[in-house]
């Protein structure tokens, strides 16, 4: 069947929020963001759903000589998810793992201290959580997100993407509690290709959208989060 392209990741998180209109207002949701293109995704959503809107940071694991290839990911709180049949296939030793795993765990940290600055420790408990990404490939990243997630004990676990592949899509539905994907085409080669506009964001322009959605001056904390 044919399928559609996205004009731009705000399209997309707009198309998103009406599928979980539900969820609109509620105190105890939160939008959680992959950066950089799921916080695009989900500054629509919480504009249209009156959410919270925070980030989420998790880090792929690329193949040194493929590094669009996955061969794992890390999240927040020292969680690691391995892609044990892309290592296996291609023979990849556990030092280049710990190499690459180091150098991912730096730009992890950079994130963290750039986005959440002097915000608190998020705090998900009984939480209903709706995670968002422009779009899932290996869903490595996913993974990852979702394992540390689950750790912090939510209430539900929504995945919500515009755009995945039909195998991706049934993982998803296998540890989240709901998957919402907008498109699961068989001819997949990568999420930009389901975009018109898919530029990189930057730094500057993440801080932006969550400052915007906090409401607030930069650096100063805020309490949607903490229980």
């Amino acid at each position: 069947m044919p399928y559609r392209i996205f004009q731009d990741r705000k399209e997309a998180g707009r198309l998103l929020a009406e599928e979980l209109l539900e969820y609109g207002g509620k105190s105890d949701v939160v939008i959680l963001a992959l950066p950089r293109g799921g916080v695009e995704v989900g500054f629509a959503m919480s504009n249209i759903l009156k959410l919270p809107l925070d980030i989420f940071v998790v880090r792929k694991i690329g193949v040194p000589w493929q590094e669009e290839l996955a061969m794992g990911a890390i999240a927040s709180g020292g969680i690691q998810v391995l892609n044990q049949s892309v290592i296996n296939s291609l023979n990849i030793d556990e030092e280049t793992i710990r190499e690459v795993t180091a150098r991912e765990l730096l730009e992890l940290h950079r994130r963290e201290n750039l986005y959440r600055k002097d915000l608190p420790a998020l705090s998900l408990t009984n939480k209903t959580i709706i995670l968002v990404d422009d779009g899932i490939a290996t869903g490595s990243t996913m993974r990852a997100a979702v394992a540390a997630i689950r750790k912090l004990a939510p209430k539900e676990l929504i995945v919500a993407v515009p755009v995945a592949p039909p195998y991706v899509y049934e993982e998803m539905k296998k540890i989240a509690d709901r998957v919402v994907v907008l498109m699961t085409p068989e001819e997949f080669y990568g999420v930009g290709q389901w975009y018109e506009n898919f530029n990189q964001l930057s730094d500057w322009e993440v801080c932006a959208m969550l400052r915007e959605s906090r409401k607030e001056t930069p650096g100063k904390g805020h309490e949607v989060l903490t229980n």
